[in-house]
């Protein structure tokens, strides 16, 4: 009587982890940083601000660069 032969299983693919994520897993960080960046951008909706921030200097600096 002959022995069974065990067979190899098949190597795992080398190509590294395939991960497909829903749409909304990127949308939603997006959306939360515009809401924040809206908030920064408009100081007069914030009432506890009694200064305007260094950071919406910043921010017009910018967009002054960009819009030229």
């Amino acid at each position: 009587m002959s022995a069974r032969t065990h067979t190899r299983p098949l190597p795992a693919p080398r190509g590294g982890v395939d991960i497909r994520l829903p749409w909304w897993a990127l949308a939603l960080p997006a959306l939360a940083f515009v809401a924040l960046l809206t908030l920064l951008l408009n100081p007069a909706d914030a009432h506890a601000a009694t200064a305007e921030p260094g950071i919406t200097h910043l921010i017009e600096r910018a967009q002054r660069l960009m819009a030229r």
